[in-house]
């Protein structure tokens, strides 16, 4: 398996066949990453949209898509998805069309779906061996409808239905874990911050048959409360940190692809977004802002 298409940043397509002035969120590290995969993918690829943010890029008669695109509820996009796939292969094998017209199948899912009410359906197709890629834009929580909390908001973050002293109480999922626990082919985080591990990792995930998972922290403005210009800082500030791990899982194995040796404590990345501004202000929560930390250090001691 190689990754030398993308040996560099100057390898990545500088052409963008995704159209601009989207009713997205300025600043959406979801589209961000949506942007760099499509541009990877090609033209020949179909898009299956659960319900959330993106619902935003198709409203009729507008579309920033240069090819196909499907709407489905939050719930079902994997099983859309095995629909489109299933009259594809039909097609070709019937001769009804060419393999030059072949589409690459991907579910677009936001985290609310994926980490929660999509399971069902996504387990499913991982279990068939669904031939398809799946992209899960994280941005931690419902922000298509208010930023509810999800079951991938982290421990700690202020949501529209977490107004505590201390935030949402739970802990995020792994929906990497969830997946390589289903053995797919491929499975890897991303996030637009690092554009060329991102396209490293779409274009590995190409060389596979079966289901592949994408899962790309994105980094919400709107939601978490920071300036649209600084998503890129807040995306590497993750990467910096370690709150947000690069890794892949193929034949078998997790590989973490970007190791942060000297890591930033979690505060550089915490105090530059509104939802934690009360683990500082008007005092500091050291209790809440300890236990953050020492997850992050307990995960990194089992990779170091």
């Amino acid at each position: 398996m190689s990754d030398q298409r993308f040996r560099h940043l100057k390898d990545i397509p500088s052409t963008h066949i995704f159209g601009s002035g989207t009713p997205a969120c300025a600043g959406c590290g979801g589209l961000e990453v949506i942007h760099q995969l499509y541009e990877v993918l090609g033209e020949k690829t179909v898009f299956i949209n659960a319900a959330g943010c993106m619902t935003l890029l198709s409203i009729y008669p507008f579309t920033p898509f240069r090819g196909s695109w499907l709407y489905t509820a939050m719930a079902s996009a994997p099983a859309g998805a095995q629909g489109v796939r299933d009259a594809l292969d039909i097609l070709l094998e019937q001769g009804r069309i060419e393999p030059s017209e072949n589409l690459t199948t991907v579910v677009l899912t936001g985290d609310g779906s994926a980490y929660g009410m999509g399971l069902s359906a996504t387990s499913g197709a991982i279990e068939r061996g669904l031939d398809f890629i799946y992209l899960c834009y994280d941005n931690e929580g419902y922000g298509n409808t208010g930023q509810q909390y999800s079951e991938a908001t982290p421990h700690g973050a202020k949501t529209s239905t977490s107004t505590g002293p201390r935030g949402y109480p739970g802990y995020k999922k792994s929906i990497f874990d969830i997946w390589i626990a289903g053995h797919p082919a491929y499975a890897a985080t991303v996030i637009g911050a690092e554009p060329l591990d991102l396209a490293r990792k779409i274009d590995k995930a190409m060389q596979f048959k079966g289901p592949k998972m994408i899962t790309a922290l994105s980094p919400c403005p709107t939601g978490w409360g920071f300036d649209p210009k600084e998503s890129v800082e807040i995306g590497e500030l993750a990467v910096k940190t370690g709150v947000w791990p690069l890794k892949e899982y193929v034949d078998g194995k997790v590989i973490h692809t970007k190791v942060p040796r000297k890591r930033l404590p979690v505060e550089e990345y915490l105090k530059r977004q509104g939802r934690f501004a009360h683990l500082f202000n008007p005092s500091r929560h050291e209790s809440t802002l300890n236990e953050i930390q020492q997850r992050i250090d307990r995960y990194w001691e089992q990779v170091e």
